[in-house]
């Protein structure tokens, strides 16, 4: 069976903003049944039932003008067959991206020397614990410079800075402790989702800079290589994003396939809108549908045939590095009979035991190629509340607690 990546946390749908009481939220709920990108509960945390110990949400942004408008559905797409999907590539870049499921296709992406490999995880607001731990590897001094960096979902949000090294520290944990919820999402889609995502683009535009995509084209002519997952809804196919030489090739139009790209890399199916990317195939030109890489991977080192157990493919790497925003240990949590609670319950099994899977699979291809493997996930022993979807406090603690992680050398474990 191929993997699927389920669920979110359900209990961090901004439930303070919804009016329209129990029906909305169950709505929301069975929405975001997609993959995990928003994080999960920790034992303690705030109940959907228990919206008076809240904290106040942050003021909601204000649209734009121009969305303020009454919202219309979506326009209809320009058609196209499965024979155009398969050669279809971006204009100008024809490396820019490749079927993460296509091993062959994978390997002519690989940087040209061994080096140590690093795969971020999804994890929603819990990316502040990745944040933090690289943060904490770089006082440290021991963060090696990764010839390949891969992101999934929260993971592809943080890669770009992570890519570039300790001169994007500040940014990295800037991205990570002063965001709020209203800085991501407002409740009101067009047809296409449940939320709007303008705030996160708005984010990314702002954070995306030319001179950042100037510094990520500089290590990708190095033979560095940064690779962002999404998911083609339209293949149902992962899709690897070569940043690095979307970055090299310049100009506005690059910077706007890459800012596209990680607001794609995040957009929840049903939650959160799906993002449309301009190709071609034999000149003609349509749009693909893009989502969350977290579909089809919690996170990502190669595709799934060259992971299997009977493959003899071995990494070209020194070592492998796996960054888990996610809590792997179970959380004793009375289940309160309700929907969402027992939904809630379920998913965090679900994704637990997916994740586990996962690393079970890197450990071993690892261990075949004759490479270290170093793994961190959120320690048990962190254990402070989450009140709301990205709260700040919640994520400074986070931070700080990845970083300590890190700088004492109890982050990663063999």
């Amino acid at each position: 069976m191929s993997r699927i990546a389920i669920c979110v946390d359900l209990y961090q749908i901004p439930l303070m903003t919804l009016s329209a009481g129990s029906g909305v939220r169950m709505a929301a709920a069975m929405l975001l049944f997609c993959c995990s990108v928003l994080p999960l509960p920790a034992a303690g945390a705030m109940r959907d039932t228990d919206l008076s110990s809240q904290k106040k949400p942050a003021a909601v942004k204000q649209a734009p003008a121009d969305s303020q408008k009454k919202r219309a559905g979506p326009p209809p797409r320009e058609s196209f067959t499965l024979a155009e999907q398969d050669i279809a590539a971006i204009p100008g870049i024809p490396d820019a991206r490749f079927f993460a499921d296509s091993a062959a296709d994978f390997e002519r992406a690989l940087p040209p020397a061994p080096g140590p490999w690093l795969a971020l995880s999804s994890g929603g607001a819990d990316g502040a614990f990745g944040a933090g731990v690289i943060n904490g590897m770089t006082e440290s001094g021991k963060r090696p410079d990764f010839a390949v960096v891969t992101g999934v979902s929260t993971g592809g949000l943080m890669a770009p800075f992570v890519f570039l090294g300790a001169k994007y520290d500040d940014r990295l944990r800037d991205a990570y402790t002063t965001i709020t919820a209203a800085d991501i999402f407002e409740l009101g889609g067009r047809g296409e989702s449940f939320f709007d995502t303008w705030p996160l683009r708005d984010l990314i535009a702002k954070r995306v800079t030319p001179e950042l995509l100037n510094d990520i084209a500089a290590e990708h002519r190095r033979g560095r290589r940064l690779l962002i997952m999404t998911t083609n809804l339209d293949a149902e196919r992962p899709v690897a994003w070569n940043m690095g030489a979307i970055a090299a090739k310049g100009g506005d139009k690059a910077l706007k396939l890459f800012r596209d790209i990680l607001l794609a890399a995040t957009s929840i199916p049903g939650a959160f809108p799906p993002v449309l990317i301009d190709v071609e195939a034999a000149g003609h030109k349509f749009q693909e549908m893009h989502a969350d890489g977290g579909l089809n991977n919690q996170f990502f080192v190669a595709p799934e045939s060259l992971m299997a157990s009977d493959s003899g493919f071995r990494l070209p790497a020194t070592d492998l590095y796996i960054i888990v925003n996610t809590r792997l240990t179970p959380d004793f949590q009375p289940t309160e009979r309700d929907t969402i609670s027992i939904l809630g319950r379920g998913v965090s099994v679900g994704v637990k035991t997916l994740t586990r899977t996962m690393i079970d699979q890197a450990r071993a291809i690892a261990k075949r190629s004759g490479v270290g493997f170093h793994l961190s996930t959120i320690d048990s022993k962190f254990s402070a509340p989450s009140r709301g979807p990205f709260d700040p406090d919640y994520m400074k603690a986070l931070f700080n607690f990845g970083s300590e992680q890190a700088k004492t050398g109890l982050a990663f474990q063999q």
